[in-house]
């Protein structure tokens, strides 16, 4: 099988507009996301999918690869059906976050790993919970699995609830798994995931992978160690100064 990795990248961010650009002790962010990745042993290819012609020549710039997508995309699943529209020849492709300057690329190599199983259609990686600020927050969705490692359910609640357990108990009594936001797609099942409507429970929750998980789609999750640390504020790029550059 081919695999693409293919890094959605926009300028408009309402939180942090320029973000793909702004300067990370010498290299801008999407330059960091693209060596990260492409360390990856598992990879064919590498491209950023932007419409933004300063992103563009930016990657250009450091010698990567870039395509240019449409302005009116709404999610980078969209971006990404774009782009393997346009490239073919690969089996998979990669959806990998473009604000994660220190992505592991082990964590691109497990993704590979669930296609090795040729029925899967999308897989995502999932990480044990360890701390209760992350088990009780609405931002960090979690997931349950089944016996095969399959998604059942994303919410951003926390589940599954633990009836008659204190919640000061609840991590020594189960074990909980919040959704790391990466994708990779069998590259038919990306294309037709970009016709499928609005779901209810999409809407509801505001997590697309819904949308997915109703209209009958199994998404195959894998188990990462690694703690990934996305930039989406100003004070997130602080936190990841401090945590790489001791600044």
């Amino acid at each position: 099988m081919k695999f693409l990795g293919i890094i959605p990248a926009r300028y408009a961010s309402s939180r942090f507009p320029g973000k793909p650009l702004i300067d990370i002790e010498g290299k801008t962010m999407i330059q960091r996301v693209y060596e990260q990745v492409k360390k990856s042993t598992k990879l064919n290819e590498v491209v950023v999918a932007t419409d933004d012609q300063r992103i563009a020549q930016t990657v250009l710039s450091f010698g990567g690869k870039v395509v240019m997508t449409a302005e009116h995309h709404q999610s980078g699943t969209d971006r990404c059906a774009e782009v393997i529209t346009d490239i073919e020849g690969y089996d998979v492709a990669i959806n990998i976050q473009g604000d994660e300057p220190f992505i592991d690329p082990a964590q691109i190599d497990l993704l590979v790993h669930c296609f090795e199983d040729t029925t899967t259609q999308i897989a995502t990686l999932v990480k044990e919970i360890t701390a209760e600020e992350e088990l009780f927050n609405v931002n960090i969705p979690k997931v349950v699995r089944n016996s095969k490692g399959e998604a059942i359910y994303f919410s951003r609640q926390t589940i599954p609830f633990l009836r008659g357990v204190e919640k000061d108990q609840w991590l020594q009594k189960q074990t909980f798994y919040k959704h790391i936001g990466i994708y990779a797609y069998q590259v038919d099942t990306l294309k037709a995931l970009t016709q499928l409507p609005i779901s209810m429970l999409e809407e509801a929750e505001a997590l697309e992978q819904l949308r997915w998980l109703e209209n009958g789609y199994t998404i195959q999750t894998a188990i990462t160690m690694h703690e990934t640390v996305a930039v989406d504020t100003k004070e997130d790029l602080a936190k990841i100064l401090r945590l790489f550059f001791n600044k």
